[in-house]
């Protein structure tokens, strides 16, 4: 009875420290979901337990109707958080949604768009030039040019051609071209990422953005040839856009390539500053490093 006794003691001292961490949590997250052609239902929960393990965040979900549903109560309180992570791409929101989203960003708030994403509303201006770059949903040209790195340059190119695309899942190796921002300080210049998506080909106004990391994208391998960018910021009024494409399904968040810049870059667009320290796993330039 005695053990029974100190087990339930432990447990209910662990509960009340846990119940104590969230509370002290300071930026409240919220995840968008409920429509995407890849996987949401199984990324979400890894999203929702990568922002929770920091300590810095407390995490709801909105999930909308399914595809083709009417969309007309979906309505989240953007404004109640510090950061939006965007994990749906799918049927348009209604007009009152998008308006409470655009004031949102414009009046200091935070977003990650995650992954797929990017190709979330096409003919949606605002959320165009708040994500800088996107793909896919027939965007070409008229959105806006390929942004590339070049001879140890930022290159805005207006080749007409589609806006989005990947070869097969391949490891890849990004390269930190901005080292001085928050969200990439002291990471190594260079780190190795696991077999995924390699995004390329990717295209928008490109509005006041700062590319953070790029990955070579070889031809041999169905890419541009060209260095694509895959970290970014976007800076929309007074709001901070975190974009980062890595993480393709469940299997490549384990990646620690993607954990700790997804935790980095939520605290950033939450707060504009990055408190997290870098890992100890984190990925060298030769070897990727994951987390089971």
């Amino acid at each position: 009875m005695m053990m029974c006794r100190r087990c339930f003691g432990a447990l209910a001292l662990w509960a009340v420290m846990a119940a104590v961490a969230l509370a002290a949590a300071p930026y409240k997250a919220l995840i968008v979901d409920g429509q995407n052609a890849h996987d949401w239902k199984s990324t979400t929960p890894v999203l929702k337990r990568l922002l929770e393990e920091t300590g810095l965040f407390t995490v709801d979900v909105a999930t909308s109707p399914p595809r083709g549903a009417d969309m007309g109560g979906f309505k989240p309180n953007f404004a109640a958080y510090d950061v939006v992570v965007c994990n749906y791409q799918g049927d348009p929101w209604p007009e009152e949604t998008k308006r409470a989203f655009v004031e949102y960003v414009n009046s200091g708030g935070g977003v990650v768009v995650y992954h797929f994403a990017c190709a979330a509303f096409p003919d949606w201006k605002e959320y165009n030039e708040i994500i800088g770059l996107g793909g896919w949903g027939r965007r070409n040209e008229k959105w806006g040019p390929y942004v590339r790195w070049r001879d140890g340059k930022i290159v805005r190119d207006m080749t007409p051609g589609r806006g989005g695309g990947h070869g097969p899942a391949q490891e890849f190796q990004l390269v930190v071209r901005e080292p001085n921002h928050p969200i990439t300080r002291g990471l190594p210049k260079r780190f190795m990422h696991v077999k995924d998506e390699l995004y390329g080909w990717l295209r928008g106004p490109a509005k006041n953005l700062t590319v953070l990391a790029t990955a070579f994208a070889p031809k041999e391998k169905g890419g541009s040839g060209e260095h694509e960018p895959l970290l970014f910021t976007v800076r929309y009024g007074k709001g901070r856009v975190f974009q980062n494409a890595l993480g393709h399904t469940a299997e490549q968040l384990k990646s620690v390539a993607f954990i700790v810049t997804f935790q980095r870059g939520a605290e950033w667009a939450a707060s504009g500053k990055v408190t997290q320290p870098v890992p100890d796993d984190f990925p060298t330039a030769e070897r990727a490093s994951v987390r089971e």
